[in-house]
């Protein structure tokens, strides 16, 4: 009989998008993670509550500003405690189109995990890249808010991750939406990280409440690591709200472009915060119209964490040259192709043949790029050929030895034109 309820309950659920989706307007409903007395995770200078709804309005406003046939709904715009089942409430009765709940991540006892990570509903699959953590610990720590509420034995009944039972409902709710939310994760992902060159943590799949009890498409967002300093201080900048913003809006435009027929001309990502670009490019790209000059070599490595299965370099390996700066300052554009948190072997595998392939370390990572000219248009060229190997291979820029925001480079490449 129990089981006949939950069954019942679930078919409402999923029939409420279906009843919703003629005749209106692309609902979105984002949702800042916690608030009020409910504060999240504390970090050195500031506290998830306030990060969650500072990035959640960025990311609105640029949806209200840019998409016109939008409906933007907030579960909150200001410091107020929401139960979970209330954040998923107000998605199901707006009839939402997709749900967006934004977090921050954090790990008891460490300092340098770092990281973005995107959450759909599942049963704690991981795809992607590797997670930092595991996901049981996530969903543990975000559904832990459920027992700040009342009431919460009665509202949350049958919300065990261990329930067969449970296990068998939330899956008829994820077989819906799972694709598109997947799909929305995996954009976030790649435009996110693209735009803010912050680590990719991965997209996951878990049985997160806030998404469980949700309707429609849906994706929780650990935007980065509060336990970790450099990643906090990072977080409370004004830089970092807006990359964040922007890259994830190119991933809801991308979302919605492919998913939604409710606009009849598709939306237009925008400009985002640029991250790291290589030299030498073969001639056959080159522009006989300028003269490049030779490789800017990147920042010197330094000896980075040894992994057991991978060979550590040699001093020969590791040697680099000295920075050098072009004599007229000009940008350098190079094409990023990986990080890795130790030193790659020459050749290695997962280097996919490319050859010449410099290297350089920013905070616990060494980062791989492939080719570079003072020439954006031989780069840009140049990436195409290799999105083969690298799909999410991207365009960075340095002057000297220090990178530089691409955008930038790029006005000035044009402006010296």
């Amino acid at each position: 009989m129990r089981w006949a309820c939950c069954l019942s309950c679930v078919l409402m659920l999923c029939a409420v998008p279906v009843m919703a989706e003629g005749g209106k307007r692309f609902t979105l409903v984002i949702d800042p993670g916690h608030g009020g007395h409910d504060h999240g995770a504390p970090g050195a200078i500031s506290i998830e509550k306030n990060l969650t709804l500072r990035y959640a309005l960025a990311f609105g406003k640029l949806v209200e500003t840019h998409c016109p046939d939008v409906r933007v709904v907030y579960t909150r715009k200001r410091d107020v405690y929401l139960k979970l089942f209330d954040r998923a409430e107000i998605a199901n009765r707006e009839h939402a189109d997709l749900f967006i709940s934004f977090h921050v991540n954090a790990v008891e006892g460490s300092h340098n995990v770092r990281g973005f990570q995107s959450y759909t509903l599942g049963r704690g699959n991981t795809t992607g890249n590797k997670g930092i953590l595991e996901n049981l610990d996530v969903a543990k720590r975000e559904n832990s808010v459920i027992y700040m509420e009342k009431d919460y034995q009665q509202v949350y009944k049958g919300i065990d991750l261990n329930s067969a039972e449970g296990d068998i409902m939330f899956e008829f709710i994820a077989d819906k939406n799972r694709e598109k939310s997947v799909e929305l994760a995996r954009y976030m992902q790649r435009e996110v990280c693209k735009a803010t060159g912050r680590h990719n943590g991965g997209a996951h799949q878990n049985n997160l409440a806030v998404l469980r009890l949700t309707s429609m498409p849906s994706c929780l967002l650990e935007l980065g690591f509060i336990s970790t300093p450099d990643e906090e201080r990072f977080l409370n900048t004004d830089a970092a709200v807006n990359q964040y913003a922007s890259g994830i809006y190119n991933a809801f435009v991308q979302y919605k472009n492919r998913y939604s027929n409710k606009n009849s001309v598709p939306y237009k990502t925008i400009p985002t915060e640029g991250q790291q670009l290589p030299e030498v490019v073969p001639d056959e790209y080159r522009e006989a119209s300028q003269t490049t000059r030779r490789a800017v070599p990147m920042t010197k490595l330094v000896p980075a964490k040894k992994v057991e299965e991978q060979p550590a370099q040699t001093k020969e390996e590791t040697k680099t040259q000295e920075p050098q700066v072009q004599p007229d300052g000009r940008p350098v554009f190079k094409i990023q192709i990986m990080a890795s948190p130790f030193p790659l072997k020459k050749g290695d595998k997962q280097l996919k043949g490319l050859s010449p392939v410099e290297s350089y370390e920013e905070g616990e990572y060494v980062k791989y790029t492939y080719g570079a000219s003072t020439n954006y248009n031989e780069i840009y060229r140049l990436r195409k050929t290799i999105l083969d190997k690298f799909p999410e291979a991207f365009i960075v820029a340095f002057r000297g030895d220090q990178k530089m925001n691409v955008n930038q480079a790029i006005r000035e490449f044009k402006s010296n034109r």
